[in-house]
This record gives structure tokens, sequence and C-alpha cells, in this order.
């Protein structure tokens, strides 16, 4: 219930901050006719859906239409984001997610498409926490990491599925440490969240903001998380530990989300959405409340900027499966080079 009073306050406080057209008065070259959709391609609560519909709220108010967002989880993303694609593509469907995932579903064989299709939108980078049930004896990630070679592919670790950040992160740590475990997926990052509270799995490594209400009213306790400097939460009365104090090699990259629309969607249509993300996006103070507030980073960009700031993470993410023999095609066959 607490999750979705400060979501409702957010969308509220979007409405009435940003009520009106676009900044500086600048028109904006299309002005659509009928409600947009937003397929979010995970479960709802989970960190597209979150701050998916806050952005939704944002931007309905400048477009003068409603723009209603649907949850179609499936595949790891894949079948909510073939959906956006298999509709027209007259600017009226959008897709949502994380742009790695993305990325890489044409290498999972999941669907075939890459980024290059699409034209991005982000808003909000985030980075994976591992967090552990409070009834578990793992007080440092030093514990938990014993644990997990004491015990190997007996610890329960839940994810949103194959495709996903939380995925991603374990698969990380167990490259550079050799541990394996027994792995749990849900259809989204909140249930996954939910499930580990609820005890059906050990651990969680699912992303900050999908765990920042659980951490706060001490239903999980966090271990580390996967980035170069220690995580503060507003709210959670302790820093999250970098896991490079326990694993130095493991460099993350942040993982950027957003929305995007079919790359021949028309040019005024992409036009119009960049002008939004250049003006009311750019300083947008509700999303930047958002981010603070559950762990995230705020750096809202699109077009080829977009790219080139979500690329780190995609590289990362790519060999990280590659290596581990989960996918067949090699990254550098759809122009991903591997790390120097």
């Amino acid at each position: 219930m607490r999750k979705l009073s400060i979501l409702l306050v957010l969308l509220l406080a979007a409405s009435f901050v940003f009520a009106g057209g676009a900044k500086e008065g600048k028109e904006l070259p299309w002005k659509p006719t009928k409600p947009i959709q937003i397929i979010v391609p995970w479960s709802a609560g989970g960190s597209t859906d979150q701050v998916t519909r806050i952005v939704a709220g944002v931007l309905e108010d400048h477009l003068g239409q409603k723009i209603v967002v649907v949850n179609q989880p499936g595949a790891s993303g894949s079948v909510g984001t073939k959906g956006a694609w298999d509709a027209p593509h007259d600017g009226y469907t959008w897709a949502a997610g994380a742009a790695a995932d993305l990325g890489i579903y044409k290498l999972l064989d999941f669907f075939d498409t890459t980024w290059d299709d699409w034209e991005l939108f982000l808003n909000v980078a985030n980075v994976s926490v591992v967090a552990v049930n409070p009834d578990t004896p793992y007080q440092t990630f030093q514990d938990l990491l014993d644990a997990f070679k004491a015990n190997p592919g007996k610890i329960t670790v839940a994810t949103a599925g194959q495709a996903s950040a939380g995925h991603n992160a374990i698969e990380a740590i167990k490259k550079y440490t050799g541990i394996d475990y027994k792995h749990v997926t849900y259809d989204g990052g909140n249930p996954a969240v939910i499930a580990c509270v609820a005890g059906e799995t050990e651990v969680v490594t699912q992303l900050a903001v999908e765990e920042a209400d659980m951490l706060r009213g001490g239903k999980l306790r966090a271990l580390a998380v996967l980035a170069t400097a220690d995580l503060s939460i507003q709210g959670y009365d302790q820093k999250i530990p970098s896991i490079n104090k326990w694993i130095k090699k493991l460099v993350s990259a942040p993982n950027y989300f957003g929305i995007w629309i079919p790359k021949d969607a028309p040019k005024e249509v992409i036009k119009t959405f960049g002008i939004l993300w250049d003006t009311v996006i750019e300083d947008n103070t509700v999303l930047q409340e958002y981010a603070a507030s559950r762990g995230a980073v705020f750096d809202p960009s699109w077009g080829k900027e977009a790219k080139k700031k979500a690329f780190p993470f995609l590289q990362e993410y790519a060999y990280v499966k590659y290596d581990a023999g989960q996918i067949k095609m090699s990254p550098e066959e759809i122009g991903i080079p591997r790390k120097k």
C-alpha cells in the first residue's frame, strides 16, 4: 500500500506542476488525435512500470491526450516489446523497459530486433542490489559469498527472468567468483522482490528502485550494490556498500531505462518527443524526486546520446551471457564488440 501511495502522490504532483504546453512556448509539430499506448513488458509495480507511469503522467498534459500504460509481461520482456513492434508504426504505440534488454533480444533468440530499429528516450539509470530475507543468517556480502561456495546450486535467487537486470547481476557475480545458485524466476522485478520478502527465496538481485520500500520497511537486508560507489536510499539508514569491496574486477555500468518507438514512425512524432525530452523531461522535479527516493540516477537523453550512454551496460550484459554459454551468437555479429 505504501508503494502505491508514493506513486499516486508523484503522479498527482506531475499533473499539477507540469500542466500546460511545452516549456518556453515551443510549438510541438505533432498533436495526437487519440490516446497513446505504452506497453510495459513486465508486471505492475516493477522498475519499468514505476517510472513509465510517472513519465506518462507528465507527458499527457503537454500532448492533450491520455497515455495508457498496459502491462504485458512474458519471455523476459520480449512479448510486450514485440506487441509494440507489431502495432502500426504511427506513433500511438510505444514500448518501455531497460535499453540493454532491447539490445539483446536478438542474441537470446527472443525477438529479431536490435535497438537500431528503435528511437530511444531514456529517463533514469538503475543499479542492482544484492538483498536477502532478514531471516537468513547473511549479515554481509562475504557471508553470502561463503555460503554460495559452500552450497553450490542450492541457495535460491529471485529475479525477473533470464533477460532481467537481476539475472544479469547474479550472473556477473557468478562470472567473477565461480559460485553457482538456484535461479527462481518471476514475471517482473516487483514479484521477485515480494517472493524474497515472503521467504520463497533467500536472495533477490533486482534493482534498487524495486527493493527500496522493502529495505526501508526492514523486510529486506541489503548486502551490496553493483556499482563502483556505495549507494544511499532516502529513508534507509545505512549506505549499501559497493560490490567492489569484495569483487574488484566487477565494474558495472549504469543500466538505463526509458521508452521507445519504432525508428520508422512519422518524423514529426519523433521530433515532438525529442522536444519534450529536451524541455519538459530534462529538468522534471517529479522524476528527480522519484530517482532520489529509490536509489536511481536521473539522467534523461534521447537519440544518439541515449544509445551512447546505454551502450556500456549493453556490452557488459551481452558478454556476461555469451561467456556463460547462454547465447550462441557472438555479440560482435550485431555490432557489440567486447570491451578492451
